[in-house]
């Protein structure tokens, strides 16, 4: 509507644009760009920065075009003057803003939810950049005072330096680089840092900023939007602080660790497991296994319905069975989040086995009460169950995460042969749509068709985004809901009335309005293609109308596609190919941050990551972020070796677990002077834990004396050198509390192996009954990582 109604003026005064409001949002970048001049903008500011719903790109051409103006961010009102718009500063000018300036900003009422709108690589500069820098960048002149968070008085510095169009300082690029946060915790402590963030910006807190030092108050933690990794860094000392733990909130609770829980009496983990109930905190499975162990030591408590749900995933049915029958047990397990234990796992199939032992089902059928009490483990019934009792289990399928092939198959049969309490596709109503929408994934064409189209219309933007189906089929599906069309494949010219304005380009039903390829190449012109490129991307296009789009970038980029529309390219990414990819130049984290969000393959993110590298682009906290956990297995010696301490210490946290060790012992190295300065141990812990797979032996012998209680499946990917020199009582010091669990792995390697070349006498001692081991009067050679029979070797000693 916007759109539309933007579209009826050819020039735009300050007047126009004022009176515009909130329809203002429907300018295009073009008309802001050729049909505005730049003091009209000036002019509007007031107006257009309370506009909701800036794009990037719309922000962007505004700022460039005040800029130009002569519009200069010199403090923090004019700062907090572009209101919405500030969701249109590149990275570069963000850096280039100063610590005080943002600060000045926050106090102005309203900017601190406009930080809400901001891409993450623009909140995590405003969080990192300048803290990054100040770890490395000596003072220089005009120094401040400030105070470190022992109160102690330590000189800060800006240096001099040249101004940008839009920014107007005297200052360094050392200040300029500088984070508020970073600006906080040097002039007030931890507590003041907790107390001036905005809440839209703590997810991007760097976790070594969140070590408490000193007295601090827990309302300024309270009600923040914690992540899970942040809330480990400081939920110990806050459980240490607070009496009542109903008090906190979710976010704070979410980063129970099984080391925070060694240091509570078992009433008191109690009281903090009711309160986690309370505040419906999700746990994952290595703290919902450390709190069962805990509270289940001595026989399952008579309150156990007052913790966790998903607690009950790891207490046995049989011990359930002190406080209430099989029946009640497997009720509570069909609400817990099954899918905290991974599907297809041996412990979610022995859950299914014993569910249907006790509910006496021996065939594939189901009655609906005893649906009830599967609840989500109905989700890992085979596909037979599916067919002989799919109307009785809908109601539970639709809360499951995914299904195998012959699941999905079973459950389309279903659907489209109407025998459920639903009936057939062709009586659905909008409120049926609306109670299958967690099955929109699994919709085929036999289902498809069936709707009647008054019911499916409305419905047809959410299902072109979650269903499954291939773009030709989806396309010639809703191709088939709309009148027939005259064929146009011969037309060379596109009549007017049927050029692509704007406002077409924003409907999803483009692809079928132009299925034929010519028709679209003939009316899609370059300028509306680009403006809208990122809406465009997203659209069911058949791979004959992405043809004609991968035409169109080639003829304009033919040297490679500019930094601007590689962050706009979306699914189109899918059409580039390596030789496509060597032509990019950009060197931006952001638009690697860009790219890498559309889920390319390892492949096409190895030759992306490979080519911002080589550009230049540097391995920043930005960079770091973007690539993740997901992705970081993927860079060469090369380019980890690039990467600074400091970027992993500001950068989410990373885990290269399932990498090389090439890759894990290049990274190890990075993150231990990264976490060097957490000075607690569980902290410390906590931080090093990802990359803790490459540490030496002589480093997990330190480990051994912090009561860091480490699970078996870290324990597990250590290197089986360090394994195997580790002794039983230095393994038990490591593992903690988790040291029964090496009883269930004792078959598996390493843990076989390390067994093996242990003194039984030793090995006893651990006391939770492992087998194996050297009887006395052997001696051990320890076996070499590199040894084809990872086995130990045994020598009888004769005296």
């Amino acid at each position: 509507v916007a759109v539309s109604l933007v579209s009826k003026f050819d020039e735009f005064s300050p007047e126009i644009l004022t009176s515009l409001g909130q329809v203002a949002v429907g300018l295009s970048v073009s008309q802001i760009e050729s049909q505005i001049r730049d003091e009209d903008l000036l002019a509007s500011l007031p107006s257009l920065s309370k506009v909701r719903g800036w794009n990037t790109q719309q922000a962007g051409a505004i700022l460039s075009k005040l800029f130009h103006s002569g519009y200069q961010i010199q403090d923090g009102r004019s700062l907090a003057a572009l209101g919405s718009l500030v969701a249109g500063l590149d990275l570069d000018r963000l850096q280039g803003v100063l610590p005080d300036m943002v600060l000045d900003a926050l106090q102005v009422p309203g900017f601190a939810t406009q930080l809400e709108h901001l891409s993450p690589a623009q909140k995590t500069v405003f969080v990192h950049k300048g803290w990054e820098f100040q770890a490395n960048d000596p003072p220089a002149t005009d120094e401040i005072t400030s105070h470190d968070s022992r109160g102690k008085e330590t000189p800060e510095s800006y240096q001099q330096s040249g101004q940008k169009e839009g920014f107007n300082s005297g200052r360094s690029s050392s200040s300029n680089l500088s984070s508020v946060f970073q600006l906080i915790a040097a002039t007030g402590g931890f507590k003041d840092l907790m107390k001036h963030v905005p809440d839209e910006l703590v997810p991007y807190i760097p976790k070594s900023q969140l070590v408490p030092v000193g007295e601090f108050s827990i309302q300024y933690l309270n009600g923040k939007s914690w992540t899970q990794e942040q809330a480990t860094v400081f939920f110990d000392d806050v459980i240490r602080t607070v009496h009542d733990f109903s008090s906190l909130c979710a976010s704070i609770l979410q980063g129970f660790t099984c080391a925070a829980a060694s240091n509570l009496d078992t009433e008191r983990l109690r009281e903090l497991a009711k309160a986690m109930k309370e505040k419906k905190v999700q746990l994952g499975k290595d703290q919902l296994l450390c709190l069962a162990d805990r509270l289940v030591l001595h026989g399952v408590p008579h309150d156990f319905n007052e913790y966790p749900e998903d607690l009950v995933l790891f207490v046995s049915p049989s011990d359930y069975g002190a406080i209430g029958s099989c029946k009640e047990y497997f009720a509570h397990v069909g609400k817990a989040n099954v899918d905290v234990l991974e599907k297809g796992s041996s412990q979610r199939k022995q859950l299914l086995a014993e569910a249907l032992d006790c509910l006496k089902i021996s065939g594939p059928h189901v009655s609906w009460e005893n649906a009830e009490i599967l609840g989500r483990l109905a989700c890992d019934l085979s596909a037979e169950y599916f067919k002989t009792s799919g109307k009785n289990l809908l109601k539970q399928l639709t809360q499951c995460r995914s299904f195998s092939p012959d699941q999905v198959k079973a459950i389309q049969a279903l659907l489209c042969s109407g025998n459920t309490p639903l009936g057939p596709p062709s009586e659905w109503t909008p409120s049926t749509l609306e109670e299958l929408s967690g099955l929109f994934h699994v919709f085929d064409l036999c289902i498809l068709k069936k709707i009647p189209a008054s019911v499916l219309m409305p419905q047809l933007k959410c299902l072109l985004h979650k269903s499954h189906l291939h773009r030709k089929d989806l396309a010639a599906f809703v191709k088939s809901l709309r009148s027939p069309r005259q064929k146009r494949s011969s037309e060379l010219e596109c009549p007017s009335n049927e050029t692509i304005t704007d406002e077409k380009a924003q409907d999803e039903m483009l692809p079928v309005d132009y299925e034929d390829p010519a028709f679209l190449r003939a009316c899609l012109k370059d300028e509306v293609f680009l403006r809208n490129i990122d809406t465009l991307s997203s659209f069911p296009f058949s791979d004959e109308q992405l043809a004609v789009i991968k035409e169109m970038l080639d003829r304009l980029y033919p040297d490679g596609i500019p930094d601007s529309v590689l962050r706009k390219l979306g699914g189109f990414i899918y059409l580039m190919d390596p030789e496509d990819i060597k032509k990019w130049k950009f060197n931006s984290a952001e638009t690697l941050a860009a790219l890498l969000a559309n889920d390319p393959s390892p492949e096409m993110a190895a030759t992306i990551i490979r080519q911002y590298t080589d550009n230049g682009g540097p391995l920043n906290a930005e960079a770091l972020n973007a690539i993740g956990t997901k992705y970081i297995c993927l860079l060469e010696p090369d380019q980890l070796r690039k990467i600074d301490e400091n970027a992993i210490k500001a950068a989410n946290p990373l885990d290269p677990s399932g990498c090389n060790q090439t890759t894990k012992d290049i990274l190890y190295p990075k993150a231990k002077r990264a976490c060097s300065d957490q000075h607690n141990p569980p902290q410390y812990y906590e931080c090093i834990k990802p990359y803790v797979g490459a540490a030496p032996v002589e480093d997990l012998r330190a480990l051994t004396k912090d009561n860091v209680n480490m699970d078996i499946n870290t324990f597990m990917n250590l290197t089986k050198d360090a394994i195997w020199r580790l002794t039983p009582s230095e393994v038990k010091g490591l593992l903690g509390k988790n040291l029964p669990e090496m009883k269930d792995q004792q078959d598996k390697s390493p843990i076989k192996e390390w067994i093996a070349i242990q003194p039984k006498s030793e090995l006893k001692r651990l006391g939770f009954g492992v087998n194996g081991g050297t009887p006395k009067g052997y001696i051990n050679i320890t076996p070499r990582n590199n040894s084809k029979k990872a086995m130990g070797g045994q020598c009888k000693f004769e005296k």
